[in-house]
């Protein structure tokens, strides 16, 4: 296993815990990768100054136990501190067996609330799990969805498992649903979207950090086919349901300067207007009628 210097992984375990750090006490291989992975992002202060985050503290972790088995650092910088560790010890301290997560299966969850055409190794297939039924899909590279369906990712469990309570978000669109969690198999995920020619729809929460995920996680990914869903009605959901402490928490972190999308920067347009930002949940509460304002 290499090795990471008490330097760096003092910084990545600030980072973990909500720190900001200047980009310029951050210059390392590991971090490069880190920011173009996505898992680290920038905020530009001004024309010089660069100040690195972490949106998803998870992302890191499940990074670092895949590339280095190092499943908490803060025992592994423990370790690193003590006088006279070997090798052997390191490893055993970052890889303490009663805390290591295995990754069994590779795949992803789906899940549907209307009958779904599909092909798995070269055979047709309807995908329509019960209600509080979600299936797994293993052998993804084999499965092919219908070419009129839409693939929806959710970012929230909740939102994941109570689709029946959202149809009337998508009229129109026959959508399969794939789920953001466990992250362990987003590669997996991210691997059979390249693959498949179907659209992607984005659903997650309409705050920056929903944004943040989107554009680093997927679209960087997927480019043109994937695109940012903005509910009909997103305004009046913003104004009635929408949360301050939610937009001024995370509004010092974000850079909106490079965002092209059109939708995207409609909506931060609101939640600057509002001064609110809204968790995707408040639609599963909330599944009345909506006007097409938005």
């Amino acid at each position: 296993m290499k090795l990471l210097s008490k330097g760096l992984v003092t910084k990545l375990l600030q980072l973990s815990k909500g720190a900001k750090l200047p980009a310029s006490k951050l210059q390392h291989p590991l971090v490069a990768e880190l920011l173009e992975e996505g898992i680290l992002a920038d905020s530009r202060l001004g024309r010089s100054k660069s100040t690195l985050y972490l949106p998803q503290p998870e992302s890191l972790k499940a990074f670092l136990f895949n590339r280095f088995s190092i499943n908490d650092l803060e025992v592994y910088l423990e370790t690193l501190q003590e006088e006279g560790v070997s090798r052997a010890q390191l490893v055993q301290g970052s890889t303490n067996s009663k805390l290591k997560k295995v990754r069994t299966f590779e795949g992803f969850l789906v899940n549907c609330y209307e009958p779904i055409k599909a092909r798995l190794h070269g055979n047709e297939i309807i995908i329509n799990p019960p209600e509080g039924i979600f299936h797994f899909i293993h052998a993804f590279e084999q499965f092919e969805p219908h070419p009129d369906v839409t693939i929806v990712g959710v970012e929230n469990a909740e939102n994941f498992s109570r689709v029946e309570n959202q149809r009337h978000l998508f009229k129109g669109l026959h959508p399969l649903f794939v789920s953001r969690y466990p992250q362990s198999q987003s590669k997996d995920m991210i691997r059979w979207l390249q693959a498949i020619s179907n659209p992607y729809l984005h659903f997650g929460d309409f705050d920056f950090a929903g944004i943040g995920i989107y554009l680093h996680e997927y679209k960087r990914y997927l480019g043109t086919r994937a695109t940012w869903f903005v509910p009909a009605g997103l305004e009046a959901m913003l104004l009635k349901w929408g949360n301050k402490n939610l937009y001024n928490a995370q509004k010092v972190n974000f850079d909106s300067s490079k965002i092209e999308e059109p939708r995207i920067l409609e909506v931060i347009e609101l939640m600057h207007q509002y001064k609110r930002g809204l968790e995707q949940e408040a639609f599963i509460i909330n599944s009345t009628s909506f006007d097409d304002s938005l």
